[in-house]
């Protein structure tokens, strides 16, 4: 919205500012983290008298858990509140992949809402029918893949929307390392941007077991894949880097500042011990936005190093299904890994930390393979 305050830039040369996507921005970092400042309190409180035992803690987890019961859940949406409005208000509306990536982020983050709010309500585990979920989701994804896709340069809706010969890259798999190997998936594209976006929502899922474990990373990620968006949206630092341009793509860097933001104000009241849990209203909602910014700025692959953390608690969790399923033994003490360690006899506050740590960690590396070309 404040966007539009350029146009009026020849006769006030100072709104010229909101051209600048480094400019909104920031604007959007400072927004939504004062926008949950100021509403999580009063949210916490709501949610606190709606849900009254709060989210259901398991029995058969870690026995340091118990002591959460009562903590209210649905966090997600003091996140997704400050992101959704800060995004609004400094993002570029006109902008296809700004809209793509709020549609799956609001969408998972619905998902998420309705899982929470039948864990609550029946005071169980069991929430959502997983195929139904799951088939939702796809749902949502594939929209937003071909949406994304579309503005790209493929001709998935020529009829509708589009004009001229298809441009191979919006429907292709780039490679880190390597500026001139893409891989046409033509079609299939959309499947595969689909279950990136779907496969890394439920990644930060199975991450979300402790008090701030989830959000940090989810920064540390954004911020990561905000230097990533206004990079490859760039023509000239695209160029310089040796990367695949991607128009329109930077202005997915606002997006990234506004979750940076939000979840800066979260961490002030999910830092241990929590005053509220995130749930999967955001941890959903959150994974399936930094997927769709992946698939957006061609960096799929990246994104499986910056966010490897996520991917090594989705791993833990395969690993021990697979095993007990076909010999009996378990190879974790418990999964996902986070719990392991716990079982370990590692503090929660140490488990947190230490993965932080290497959640910084992957994302220097993933920043790396920018300049490896």
């Amino acid at each position: 919205m404040f966007y539009l305050l350029s146009r009026f830039s020849e006769h006030f040369e100072l709104l010229n500012l909101f051209r600048y996507i480094t400019f909104r921005t920031g604007g959007a970092i400072f927004t939504a983290l004062l926008f949950v400042f100021f509403f999580g309190p009063w949210t916490i409180s709501w949610l606190r008298v709606k849900q009254g035992k709060g989210q259901p803690i398991r029995d058969d987890g870690p026995q340091s858990h118990l002591s959460k019961r009562g903590t209210p859940t649905m966090g997600g949406l003091m996140i997704l509140s400050g992101l959704g409005v800060s995004t609004l208000l400094w993002g570029n509306l006109a902008n296809v992949y700004v809209w793509a990536v709020l549609l799956v982020t609001l969408g998972f983050g619905g998902i998420g809402f309705y899982d929470d709010y039948l864990k609550v309500t029946k005071q169980s585990h069991k929430g959502f029918s997983g195929r139904a979920r799951l088939g939702l989701e796809f749902l949502i994804a594939g929209i937003a893949v071909i949406l994304m896709a579309q503005a790209g340069g493929a001709r998935f809706l020529g009829f509708l929307w589009g004009a001229g010969a298809p441009i191979p890259q919006a429907t292709s798999l780039a490679f880190p390392f390597f500026k001139e190997l893409l891989i046409n998936l033509s079609y299939f594209f959309v499947v595969f941007g689909a279950f990136i976006i779907v496969g890394f929502g439920n990644a930060v899922n199975l991450t979300d077991g402790l008090d701030g474990l989830a959000i940090v990373p989810v920064m540390v990620a954004a911020g990561t894949f905000g230097v990533i968006a206004y990079l490859v949206g760039n023509a000239n630092f695209a160029n310089y880097l040796q990367l695949h341009f991607v128009p329109g793509t930077g202005e997915l860097a606002v997006i990234c500042g506004a979750m940076i933001g939000a979840g800066l104000g979260f961490l002030w009241f999910n830092a241990p011990p929590a005053q509220i849990f995130m749930g999967d209203t955001g941890s959903l909602a959150l994974g399936g936005m930094l997927g769709s910014i992946a698939v957006a700025t061609k960096h799929e692959i990246v994104l499986l190093v910056v966010g490897g953390l996520f991917v090594a608690e989705t791993l833990s969790v395969i690993i021990q299904v697979v095993s007990f399923r076909y010999t009996g033994k378990r190879v974790f003490k418990m999964a996902p890994i986070h719990h392991h360690f716990e079982q370990l006899g590692w503090k929660e506050p140490q488990v947190v930390i230490r993965f932080w740590i290497i959640a910084v960690v992957l994302a220097l590396l993933g920043l790396a393979t920018l300049k490896l070309r």
